[in-house]
Formats: C-alpha cells, sequence, structure tokens
C-alpha cells in the first residue's frame, strides 16, 4: 500500500490536515486508531452514545475574536453556533463549612460559543467532503521506518491484521506523548526529541469530566447561569451544558487528580457530583435523568502515565518539534504543536494549518 503522505490521527488536526492536502490535489491516506473519527472531539447522547445533538465529552468551546482560525474554518463549514450560556447568578464554594455564596453574574455579551449538535459537527463536516476510502479508522501505526524514498509505516488494525504502508511524507496529528510512546522509529528519534515530546503535556489528558441530564434547565428558572466554582469539590468548576435544541444539563471538571478519581471510582464519583449540584442549585438537581463520566486519563489513546501528575498548556519550542533525519519526514500537527493556541480546538486548527500548507508547498516545489 502506497500514498503520498500519511496522516496519523483522524481528530480535529487530521481532517483539517486531509482537507486541505485534497483541495490540492495531493493523495493522502489518514489513520486513526479510534474506530471512530474525532480522537478528543466525541459528542454524544445521554446513553454515551455518538449524536448529532449530544454532550461533549472532549472540547466544547471557542472564542472567535481570540481564535480567527477556527473562526474562520467554522464559517467556511457554515456551521451554525451558539452562545455558551451565561445570564445569571454565579457560585462559589469556598469551604464546606460554609454555605455556597451566590454572586449576581456580568451583564456582558459572551465570547464564548458553542457549535450546534457539538464540536463533532466540525468533524462530521470535514469528513464528509473527503474520499471515505482515504479514511481508515481501527488503524493504529506502531512503527515508521526511514526509508530513501520516504517512511515505512507498520499498522495493526482493530481485528488484529497488519499491513504496510509506504508514504513519502508524514503529518502526525496526535499528542507529541503518545507519538513517543506508541510509535518505534528506526532510526531512534535524538535523545532532545524524545524528551521534548514526554515533557509535552496532552490537552484535556489528566482531566474527567462529569454531566448530568435533567428534564429541562431548571437552574435557569431560579436565576442561575450553570457556572460555579467550588474549593469543596468533587466538581471544582461547573457550566451549563445545555445544548443548542434544549437538551438539558449541567457539567463539571473533576477536581482531583487521575489517581485519587481511579481509587474512588465511577460509581462513587457520580453519587458525590450529583450531591454537589444538589447543594448549589437545589433539591431537583439530585434527580437527573441520565449521567456521564470521561476520565481522559483512562483513556489509552489520549494520555500516558505522565499525564496523570501533569497538567498545564503545551508550548511549542523555538527550534522546532523534531532534529535530526526525521526532520525532513515527519512533522507535527495535533494541537499540542500550535505556536499560539495550543490544545484548544483553534491549536488543532492552526497547527494542522500550518503543517499542511508547507508540505503542499514543499511538494510543489520538489515537482518542479
Amino acid at each position: 500500500m502506497n500514498t503520498e503522505v500519511a496522516i496519523i490521527g483522524g481528530g480535529l488536526a487530521g481532517l483539517n490536515a486531509a482537507r486541505l492536502l485534497h483541495a490540492a490535489g495531493i493523495e493522502f491516506l489518514l489513520l486513526e486508531a479510534r474506530t471512530t473519527l474525532g480522537g478528543r472531539i466525541q459528542t454524544v447522547n445521554e446513553s454515551g452514545q455518538p449524536d448529532a445533538d449530544g454532550f461533549d465529552l472532549g472540547p466544547s468551546w471557542f472564542w472567535p475574536r481570540m481564535q480567527p482560525a477556527i473562526a474562520a474554518l467554522v464559517a467556511e463549514l457554515d456551521l451554525p453556533t451558539f452562545v455558551q450560556n451565561s445570564d445569571g447568578d454565579i457560585v462559589f464554594e469556598r469551604m464546606s463549612r460554609e454555605s455556597a455564596k451566590r454572586y449576581r453574574g456580568l451583564d456582558q455579551e459572551s465570547e464564548t460559543m458553542r457549535l450546534v449538535g457539538g464540536s463533532a459537527a466540525l468533524v462530521r463536516a470535514l469528513a464528509k467532503d473527503l474520499p471515505e476510502a482515504r479514511l481508515r479508522c481501527g488503524a493504529q501505526i506502531t512503527k515508521m521506518r526511514l526509508t530513501d524514498a520516504g517512511v515505512k509505516l507498520s499498522i495493526r488494525f482493530a481485528d488484529g491484521q497488519k499491513e504496510k504502508l509506504r508514504a513519502s511524507q508524514v503529518i502526525a496529528a496526535l499528542p507529541p506523548r503518545i507519538l513517543e510512546s506508541s510509535v518505534r522509529f528506526e532510526p531512534p528519534q535524538e535523545p532532545a526529541t524524545i524528551q521534548l515530546w514526554r515533557q509535552t503535556p496532552t490537552w484535556m489528558a489528566p482531566h474527567a469530566k462529569f454531566f448530568a441530564v435533567y428534564d429541562r434547565p431548571f437552574w435557569r428558572e431560579a436565576g442561575f447561569s450553570g457556572t460555579a466554582q467550588s474549593m469543596v469539590g468533587p466538581l471544582a468548576e461547573i457550566h451549563d451544558a445545555t445544548t443548542s435544541t434544549g437538551s438539558a444539563a449541567l457539567f463539571g471538571f473533576v477536581g482531583m487528580g487521575a489517581e485519587q478519581r481511579a481509587a474512588i471510582g465511577e460509581e462513587a464519583l457520580t453519587r458525590t457530583c450529583v450531591q454537589q449540584f444538589a447543594r448549589i442549585f437545589g433539591p431537583e438537581a439530585a434527580q437527573p435523568r441520565a449521567t456521564l463520566y470521561k476520565d481522559w486519563a483512562a483513556d489509552p489513546l489520549t494520555a500516558t502515565s505522565a499525564d496523570w501528575f501533569s497538567a498545564g498548556h503545551p508550548h511549542a519550542p523555538d527550534e522546532g518539534w523534531i532534529t535530526g533525519p526525521w526532520k525532513d519526514r515527519l512533522v507535527l500537527a495535533g494541537s499540542e504543536a500550535s505556536s499560539v493556541e495550543a490544545g484548544y480546538l483553534a491549536g488543532a486548527v492552526e497547527a494542522s494549518t500550518r503543517a499542511a500548507t508547507d508540505l503542499i508547498n514543499k511538494l510543489a516545489t520538489n515537482r518542479n
């Protein structure tokens, strides 16, 4: 199996790179280890199944004024958006022995935007315009070997089958830590490159999100925005997760480390998170119709053991992500590789656009 460009990773970055290569008439093959496209973008219904009007277990927001690259992509794809609800009072919990404090919300226009249909609307829009035969899910890269003609990739499919792929160039649209830990390189990456990849935090990887789904957004009726900050927990940050069609939900980021979450377990965490919602927003919050929990640290295609203890935003190095013999054949294009919006949806767009554009220009020069 041969292709001009192999793209590793079928999230927003990989799909955007594929879109740009396809528009330039460059042959590509996109390989995604998960059984579905999207990567850390996962929009599901209250049963946890992928849905076109669901809740975002991964990234949910973007800020058009501050992030022009993703704003332009959303506009180009003609995707409808709506404002993250911020109308109403906010709540702050400082100590377990004190009642939660309620504060009047700021009367200002919110710049935090969401996509109608969830963040997976981006995935669906990008994938539908790409050749289906060029998108391979359940395909994990286990090894890359540098050759005179390019790169030879070893693929292991979800059904256990194995295959070889030859490509002139490779775009790695996945977190550097995952790339380093899951792919064996021949020749090996240089020690400085390995250290850089290992030290780069993967956004979302240390975190867990909890959702409670309700029949209606009753907190709005009581004058709450759904936003809360807590030093009591278990949720440290809470927001309204109601969809554009009115499917009501609250969500929060669990404010404890991955090791502690694993020790407590999902059942106990669910119980205490619901209790916290009730403590803040009233007794109606104690009876959700459904709950959802996603611990990204437990996702082997998102997190390594290093992510259990490492948080913060990644930072692009001045000297570049790759040195040595691999520099001319491999480029990093995941969100973590962005020089301006690392970790965000916007970072995935920026990094993949830069990588694909540079590669298109490089291939055009080689042909001439």
